[in-house]
This record gives structure tokens, C-alpha cells and sequence, in this order.
């Protein structure tokens, strides 16, 4: 779910080709989750195989994938390692929210609420050891780079920005601002009309970018004051405080500035003390377990391996992967020629 600053940051619509020629450090496990949630029928019952297997995060990763290198991206997926032991409190509460969600689903089924149905199962969404694996074997067979997070995949992808090895980091959170990503992008994988829950309209979703020290030069803070502000709000590693969101939490901390007086001050006011390890928890963002990604390479299209996988694994239609497999193969090979060319001239 991540911190919520959306009502604070400075955003900027962009089209997709924009980022032609650019390496994005996608957050994976954020993106397959969205992938997972969407592509589902109408029921809300999710993409499977004739084997009763989820492919929702297959069809997801192998379609959007191919769209961003049509449109001259450079993807680069990363991974999520081991997550910090003040983060085990909310992975179990969303393992008890899918367990909810899940069951929700099944009466809304029963009682032929279709709409309601869909709503949660989406919230049922369930990423399995598996499928991470197969994603990666997925991405390795496209000629796609991955790499793997010593810890938070937000973290490493937004170190992978400040190191100058990719352009922006891509995630529907704003955690990775909060890791010192100088760009964000976000809707990478959801542009598009989508319908409002419970309302009979649609809204159009478009591709963003949130640079960080526009971001904070805006707000008038420094990156550990936007830490704090988060830390106020609730991140993944904390509840926050009951009734506090982005703007208050804004305004305590411009007016008390530090960790120390802000805990002070949120004790005599709000009668409330951390239960977490808050300064642990401001340690971590200011600096997570990451690691230099190295050489990353876009490598050549392995055609047997991507085809045992989608088609003879997992009953993907020949006749659409090869149709989405060689518009992005024309696309690679007319930068190959251009590239040759610009060389020569």
C-alpha cells in the first residue's frame, strides 16, 4: 500500500514515449500485484490456465512489457529480497485482508453480486513464490534485465536512480521517494479509462512523473522531513496516527522539524506513542540494504523458452504471443539499425 503523499507531491502528466531511449527500475512486485488484480473476468474469478493456474501475472508482465519496449523503454524489473522485521505486523494484516476479501468473494458469488464480487476478489489478490519465479523466468526469456533486492525493491530501484544506472523508478507508491528516488513514475501499467467503483462513470488515467526535490522544494523540507511526514501518515513499517494525514502531518512537522520533537509533540497532543521503532524505521529509509545493480543488458529473445513457457506451459495463444512478440522484435531491430546508423554519420 505503501505511505500516502499523493495529496503533496507535485505531479506531472506525460506520454509514454517520453521515456523513449530511458531505463525505468520497475517495482515488480508492485506492478505484478496490479496485473493480478485486473486481469480477471467479470466475477472476478482471475486468469487461469486448464490446469487451474493463475497467469494473470504472466499475461500482465509479457504484454505491458512489450508495450513499454514499443515504445522505446527500457525496462528493468526489481525484485524484493527480505523485507525489515518491523514490516512482518502489516504483511500479516494484508494476509488477514485477503483471507476477509476472499471470503467476501465467495458470498458475493453465491448471491449473484457480480459487481461486488469483482471489487473483492481484486482485494483477494494472492503473489505466491512461484509465480515470482516464473516472472522472472519470463522476463529472462524476453532479453528483459531483472535484479534482485538485497531488501525493499522500492529501496534499490530508487538507489539505481540516485546512482545514474536507470532514468526514474516506476511504482504506484511513493515509498520510493521517501529511498531518495530523484523520479518517480507512476500508472506505468494502468493508463487508460477506468470505471469508478459503485458510480457510472469513467475516468481517464494517465502516465505521471514526481520528481523528489521539486517535491520538496515545493513543501519547504528536507528528504528526512518528508520521512517524518510519512512515518506520521503510516508506511509499511508503521500504523501512523489515527486522524493525521499528508496536510497535518505537513504542518507538525514543519513546525517541529525533527524525530525527537515531533514524538514530543505528538505525545502532549495527541496522547499517543509509537508502538514501532521509529528511528529505525527513519534509519532504514534513509539507508535501506541495497546494492549496485551492475551491467544491465537487453538481451536477444529466447523463442523456445518463451513458447514452452507461455504456450505449452501455460495455454497462452500461439498466434497473440507471436503477433506481440514480433512487433516488439521489428522494434528492437529498427533501434539496432538506427543506432548503427547514428555511428556511422
Amino acid at each position: 500500500m505503501g505511505v500516502d503523499l499523493g495529496d503533496l507531491v507535485v505531479k506531472h502528466r506525460i506520454e509514454l514515449g517520453s521515456l523513449s531511449g530511458k531505463a525505468v527500475a520497475i517495482d515488480a512486485l508492485n506492478m505484478i500485484y496490479q496485473f493480478l488484480s485486473s486481469i480477471r473476468q467479470e466475477d472476478g474469478t482471475p486468469l487461469m490456465d486448464s490446469k487451474k493456474r493463475v497467469t494473470g501475472h504472466l499475461s500482465g508482465i509479457y504484454y505491458r512489457s512489450i508495450r513499454l519496449v514499443k515504445a522505446g523503454v527500457k525496462p528493468v524489473y526489481v525484485f524484493d529480497g527480505e523485507a525489515p522485521a518491523f514490516k512482518e505486523k502489516t504483511q500479516e494484516e494484508r494476509r488477514e485482508i485477503r483471507r476477509e476479501a476472499t471470503k467476501k468473494w465467495k458470498k458475493a458469488l453465491k448471491e449473484e453480486r457480480l459487481e461486488d464480487a469483482r471489487k473483492y476478489a481484486q482485494a483477494s489478490s494472492k503473489l505466491t513464490p512461484q509465480m515470482v519465479e516464473e516472472s522472472k523466468e519470463l522476463l529472462t526469456h524476453m532479453g528483459i534485465p531483472w535484479v534482485q533486492a538485497p531488501s525493499e525493491g522500492e529501496a534499490q530501484a530508487a538507489h539505481m536512480v540516485s546512482e545514474g544506472e536507470c532514468f526514474a523508478a516506476a511504482s504506484q507508491d511513493y515509498d520510493s521517494l521517501l529511498f531518495g528516488s530523484p523520479l518517480l513514475v507512476r500508472n506505468l501499467s494502468i493508463t487508460g479509462k477506468r470505471k469508478v467503483p459503485r458510480q457510472n462513470r469513467w475516468v481517464e488515467v494517465g502516465i505521471e512523473k514526481v520528481g523528489l526535490e521539486e517535491t520538496l522544494s515545493g513543501l519547504g523540507l528536507g528528504r528526512g522531513q518528508l520521512i517524518l511526514v510519512g512515518i506520521l501518515c503510516g508506511t509499511d513499517y508503521d500504523e501512523g496516527i489515527r486522524g493525521v494525514g499528508p496536510k497535518t502531518a505537513l504542518k507538525i512537522v514543519k513546525e517541529h522539524k525533527t524525530l525527537s520533537a515531533v514524538e514530543k509533540y505528538v505525545k502532549e497532543k495527541y496522547d499517543y506513542e509509537f508502538e514501532e521503532d521509529v528511528e529505525g524505521i527513519y534509519r532504514f529509509f534513509m539507508e535501506p540494504p541495497v546494492k549496485k545493480a551492475g551491467k544491465l543488458e537487453w538481451g536477444e529473445v529466447d523463442r523456445n523458452g518463451l513458447f514452452g513457457l507461455l504456450v505449452d506451459g501455460h495455454d497462452f495463444s500461439p498466434e497473440r504471443v507471436e503477433k506481440a512478440l514480433s512487433g516488439m522484435e521489428s522494434k528492437v531491430e529498427e533501434e539496432k539499425s538506427q543506432s548503427r546508423l547514428d555511428s556511422w554519420l
